[in-house]
């Protein structure tokens, strides 16, 4: 279980370093698109496309698992290590497989986001900017409110009381309730 953890950690970073190398340029892509397909299928110049640059998930995962297979064969052919045959090889190519295609998302998101992050950096200066000056306004519009509300107690303390008005305890006096 330690080696397949490290197997899945290790691909996710590889599938990040994957994406990230393909939104760079996706000369192979294009090789392969000219190879296979006729002039009038193939794609634009200015297309960014790469195997999983911009791919839906079921051609991404295409891509990947059987990028991992053809590995898998080579190694089953080539070298003493039997892929196919032994249960723990074989799982973790699957774990090198299912991280790489959660690195290539992961990777899709960081991008994504640094992209919305470096587009909204002036509008979100000014955004902040804006709320810090409100945020100013509204201190001083309460420093102002509790100066006025203040004053005005102090007016109405400074005010004498009518002469002629009775006072509480003559006026219950007189309503016959003391």
């Amino acid at each position: 279980m330690g080696l397949e953890l490290v197997i899945f950690i290790a691909s996710i970073l590889f599938g990040i370093f994957l994406y990230w190398r393909e939104s760079n340029g996706n000369g192979v892509y294009r090789f392969l698109n000219k190879i296979v397909n006729s002039k009038e299928l193939q794609m634009s110049p200015d297309n960014p496309k790469g195997f999983v640059y911009k791919q839906a998930f079921i051609p991404r995962l295409i891509f990947i698992v059987t990028s991992v297979l053809l590995v898998g064969l080579i190694l089953q052919f080539l070298t003493p290590v039997e892929v196919f045959t032994n249960y723990f090889v074989l799982s973790g190519f699957a774990s090198f497989a299912t991280g790489t295609l959660i690195g290539t998302y992961l990777a899709n998101f960081v991008l994504k986001s640094t992209k919305v992050i470096e587009q909204q950096s002036d509008t979100l200066e000014d955004k902040f900017d804006s709320v810090v000056e409100k945020g100013k306004d509204l201190i001083e519009d309460f420093k102002n409110r509790d100066n006025k509300v203040i004053q005005e107690a102090k007016e109405e303390i400074k005010t004498d009381p009518d002469p002629n008005q009775k006072s509480a305890r003559e006026r219950l006096k007189d309503k016959g309730l003391m």
